[in-house]
C-alpha cells in the first residue's frame, strides 16, 4: 500500500470537478483506491464519485489518498496529480 497526503486548496473544497477527476482517473486501475479524511479517520471510495463528494471535506482540510494492488504506484501518482490539477484549475 501507498499513500499521499493532499491539502484541499479548493476554496469549494472537493467539489464536482475535483471528485470527478478523480473518480475518472482511479478508475483505470486495478487496485483499491480511498482515502481517509476527518478526525474520525473515516474513508471514501475514490471510485465512487457519490462517495467523494459525500466526504464534504472543505478548504484547509487534508486527505490521505490511498492505493493498494498490483499498479498502486502508478494509481497513486495519476490519481493524486489529476485531483490536485483540477482543484486548482479556476
Amino acid at each position: 500500500m501507498v499513500s499521499r497526503d493532499i491539502e484541499i486548496t479548493s476554496d469549494l473544497g472537493i467539489h464536482l470537478r475535483p471528485a470527478g477527476a478523480m473518480c475518472d482517473e482511479a478508475i483505470k486501475y486495478q487496485s483499491h483506491i480511498s482515502f481517509e479524511y476527518g478526525d474520525n479517520k473515516r474513508v471514501a471510495n475514490a471510485k465512487s464519485i457519490i462517495s467523494i463528494l459525500a466526504s464534504g471535506v472543505g478548504k484547509g482540510e487534508f486527505i490521505k489518498l490511498m492505493a493498494d494492488g498490483e499498479d498502486e504506484e502508478e494509481a497513486i501518482e495519476k490519481v493524486s496529480s489529476a485531483f490536485i490539477k483540477s482543484m486548482n484549475d479556476n
